[in-house]
This record gives structure tokens, C-alpha cells and sequence, in this order.
């Protein structure tokens, strides 16, 4: 129950698992095939996929110069996409930016979604069938963790494409007899970038929902302990809260997927435009 556990609104729910025996990775000898969030991530990616390409290609008219204005949610799909670039990774990424801005696009629908998603109440109405669906896949730190290697890997393929031996000599930016102490720290800063990445969206979105499930759960303690009339008390006082912090949550799931994004084109950013302060590589540039 909610007043018991306010973590069973964010935790994972196994649907459908196989045994295996992986060590530390399985700590319960079971690998999980199919979750509540899993399937909401298949969901995500589904809605995505279906809708909008077909929201985004609708245009104003038939002809030459209608078939260049979006209309209905064209429009803000547009706006979006036009902001992400222009203002978000264009500034970190330069050059690069139309390599990369596919990818900072799909960051930020797919965890905007997967957040969106997980505001809808669809586990108090499949309680009733006896199985726990719905949740937010973002409030599970090993969605955010593949979201943020995916992230890393394309940060140190990128740069080495793309930087060559800068890319390397990045990690030594001292003299060479300081390598043993800067290389290591180097290396510590880009696992803390992929660390923070991961954490925070993990963070935020799973805070949110267990303030509700404790709220929830005040509803029914105070039923218990005051009676009927204290729990209705209590339950208004309550509700109002959610409320707010439900529409708070609203924000903070477009405030989430926008960090995300903007992080994602910094780092790629910081990796494929490595620069050397020497005289070579000054004029190289130049």
C-alpha cells in the first residue's frame, strides 16, 4: 500500500522474468524481460514513431508556398525543433550541429514522452485488474544510465573522429610530466559528465512522484488514525497539494527533457571541438 511504501508508485514492476545468474548485475537471480516501464518506454517509442512524422509532414496547402508552412501541431513541433537547434546545440556544437541535432532531437521527445507518460494515473486504474502497468521510466536509474552511455559513446567516437590526436592531447592539457596526475582527472570529469547526466534526470523524475505517493499515503494513514471525518479533512488539503504539484510535475517533464537535451549537445559539443593553444594548431584552425 502507498501509506506502507510510497516507493511502489516509481519502482519497477516486473511483467514477465527469467533466471540468470549475472553476478552483481542480477542481485536477484532473475533477469527482467518485460516491466511496467518497459512497456511504457515501447509505448514512447510507438507514439513517436506513428505520430509524429505524420503531425510534422501536415501542411497549410497544395501548393509551392503552402507546402513550406506547418499547420496545427506542425507548428510546435517546429518550434521546438527550431529552438533545440538554433539556440541549444548550434552555440556548443558549431559546425556539427546538423550531425548531431537528429540525436538531440530524439533525446529530448523520448524522455519529454516517457515523462509525460508517466503522469498519466494508468496504475490506480490496473490495480484493478491486479497487475501494476504505467510508471515513469525516467524515475529508473538504469534508463537514464543507457540514455547517458549512449551520450558517452558518441562523445568519445565523435571526438576521436573528429579531433584526431587533439581529442587525446585534450586529456594532458599540461605539460607532459603532469600526465600521471591531469589524465586521470580528465578521465574522472568525463565519467562525472555521463554521471550527472544519468542522475539528474533520474533524480527529479522520481522525487516528484514519491512526494505524491506520500501524499496518497497521508490520505489513508490519517483514515486510520483520525476516522472517517479526519481522513476527508485531511484528504481535501491533500488533493489540493497533489494538484499542485501535479501541474509542477508538468513542468518539470518539459523542464527535464530540455536539460537533457542541452547537456547532451554541450558535452558532444566539448568533445568534437577540441582546440590545442600551440602555434601549429592555432594556424591549422585558422
Amino acid at each position: 500500500m502507498a501509506a506502507d511504501n510510497p516507493l511502489s508508485h516509481v519502482v519497477q514492476h516486473p511483467l514477465a522474468q527469467v533466471d540468470a545468474d549475472l553476478g552483481f548485475l542480477t542481485p536477484a537471480q532473475k533477469i527482467t524481460l518485460l516491466s511496467d516501464q518497459i512497456l511504457m518506454m515501447i509505448v514512447a517509442g510507438l507514439l513517436l514513431t506513428a505520430l509524429l512524422p505524420r503531425l510534422v509532414r501536415r501542411r497549410a496547402g497544395g501548393d509551392p508556398i503552402g507546402r513550406l508552412v506547418p499547420t496545427g501541431w506542425g507548428n510546435f513541433f517546429e518550434v521546438v525543433c527550431q529552438y533545440l537547434r538554433k539556440e541549444v546545440a548550434q552555440p556548443v556544437l558549431g559546425a556539427h550541429t546538423d550531425r548531431f541535432i537528429p540525436y538531440v532531437w530524439s533525446a529530448f521527445f523520448f524522455v519529454l514522452t516517457v515523462n509525460l507518460l508517466g503522469l498519466i494515473p494508468i496504475p490506480a486504474i490496473s490495480a484493478f485488474a491486479g497487475v501494476h502497468l504505467g510508471g515513469t521510466a525516467t524515475g529508473n536509474i538504469w534508463v537514464t544510465a543507457t540514455l547517458a552511455v549512449l551520450t558517452l559513446v558518441l562523445m568519445i567516437t565523435n571526438g576521436l573522429r573528429y579531433g584526431g590526436m587533439d581529442y587525446v592531447k585534450h586529456f594532458c592539457p599540461g605539460p607532459i610530466v603532469l600526465a600521471p596526475l591531469l589524465v586521470p582527472v580528465e578521465i574522472i570529469g568525463l565519467i562525472a559528465k555521463t554521471f550527472a547526466l544519468a542522475v539528474r534526470l533520474f533524480a527529479n523524475m522520481m522525487a516528484g512522484h514519491i512526494l505524491l505517493g506520500v501524499l496518497v499515503g497521508l490520505i489513508l494513514s490519517a483514515g486510520t488514525a483520525l476516522g472517517l471525518g479526519g481522513g476527508l479533512g485531511i484528504a481535501v488539503l491533500v488533493v489540493a497539494g497533489a494538484l499542485a504539484i501535479s501541474l509542477l510535475e508538468v513542468f518539470v517533464a518539459f523542464l527535464q527533457a530540455f536539460i537533457f537535451s542541452f547537456l547532451t549537445a554541450l558535452f558532444i559539443g566539448m568533445s568534437v571541438n577540441v582546440h590545442h593553444d600551440h602555434p601549429e594548431g592555432a594556424e591549422a584552425h585558422h
